[in-house]
């Protein structure tokens, strides 16, 4: 598997994460009920707000605080904080609590980033999105309240197994095709699709997780540069406004990744990589079925336009015939990491 700066270490690297207060040792995990019954409202605020200990409630809502959770072993650790297993005291819930630093927020510059991430994983509901439950602070950090996606990222997975056969494979990208068919009707561009930022639940299903470089854009025209560098679209390599297509593009890179096990335009240059990725230069090992070739072939084409349309995804013959609507991803015999 790629090891390069631009893949960042597998979730679950947490061996120097700091204890927080209120931590506690050999947390076991309840089963999750079947509803979610997280009783407080969460109230979003200004992120560089300071945190009020005279006004505990707003509009009579009371306010989450650090104290209504038990905390767990580090689940991954970032530039910015890191995320922990929790439990809501009250109802026992487990949730994936993100932790992070307003100090290195501020110095970074990244406030908008965040609140950006906050304002729209709140509001985005599907199956295959990872829920964001709510949002506090304190004066020094803030707390993301996420549902915990119990076998982690998709990259460790595919590390384990190197790679998936065709009909796993097929069904992850039908369900994230989904998903992102729900994020584009709600002018949500992802921009940063990769199999890191891919989580597995309970049932190893899909589940679209980290939106920190996604925007909210009713124009669907963006010009930023952003992303990993493996996965970004020939627009944006050459700085050239971008849509809702360039998910599309990142779909097919992470198609090409399952199947293969490395992303299609991987070098140990980065020019060389802006070479491949602009020319569109694939190699497909012999294993990769004819079928899975003309998606992502059709996924993976230079101008945005030509691409294959999210709803045709679905149609395509090789996700009719290997992920028919019902079927789901198996139950992996793997030992799990600590």
């Amino acid at each position: 598997m790629n090891s390069k700066e631009n893949r960042p270490p597998i979730s679950g690297s947490t061996t120097s994460t700091p204890k927080l207060p209120g931590q506690c040792d050999g947390f076991k995990i309840p089963a999750a009920p079947a509803s979610r019954p997280l009783l407080n409202s969460v109230q979003l605020q200004n992120v560089t707000d300071e945190a009020s200990t005279s006004e505990p409630k707003k509009d009579g809502k009371k306010l989450w605080a650090i104290t209504d959770f038990d905390l767990g072993r580090p689940l991954g650790k970032g530039k910015f904080g890191s995320v922990y297993l929790a439990r809501e005291k009250l109802s026992h819930y487990v949730v994936a609590l993100k932790v992070l630093f307003k100090s290195q927020i501020l110095s970074s510059d990244i406030e908008h980033q965040v609140r950006r991430e906050v304002e729209i994983q709140c509001r985005l509901r599907h199956p295959n999105i990872l829920r964001m439950y709510g949002y506090f602070h304190d004066e020094k950090r803030i707390y993301l309240i996420l549902e915990y996606a119990k076998h982690g990222a998709l990259y460790r997975l595919l590390r384990l197994l190197k790679k998936f056969d065709e009909k796993t494979a097929a069904i992850y990208i039908r369900d994230l095709t989904k998903a992102l068919i729900y994020c584009h009707q709600k002018k949500v561009i992802h921009r940063d699709l990769k199999p890191e930022n891919l989580l597995i639940g309970h049932n190893w299903e899909l589940k679209i997780a980290d939106f920190g470089w996604s925007v909210h854009s009713p124009s669907s025209r963006r010009m930023t540069l952003c992303g990993t560098l493996d996965y970004l679209s020939p627009e944006m390599v050459d700085s050239k406004p971008h849509s809702y297509a360039v998910d599309i593009w990142s779909l097919g890179v992470l198609c090409y990744e399952l199947l293969v096990g490395l992303p299609p335009f991987e070098s140990t240059d980065h020019s060389l990589t802006y070479k491949k990725i602009r020319h569109v230069i694939i190699k497909y090992p012999d294993y990769v079925s004819e079928l899975a070739r003309d998606l992502i072939g059709k996924l993976l084409v230079i101008k945005p336009e030509d691409r294959l349309p999210l709803a045709k995804v679905l149609k395509h013959p090789w996700i009719v015939q290997n992920a028919p609507e019902g079927t789901k991803p198996p139950p992996f015999d793997i030992a799990e990491q600590k």
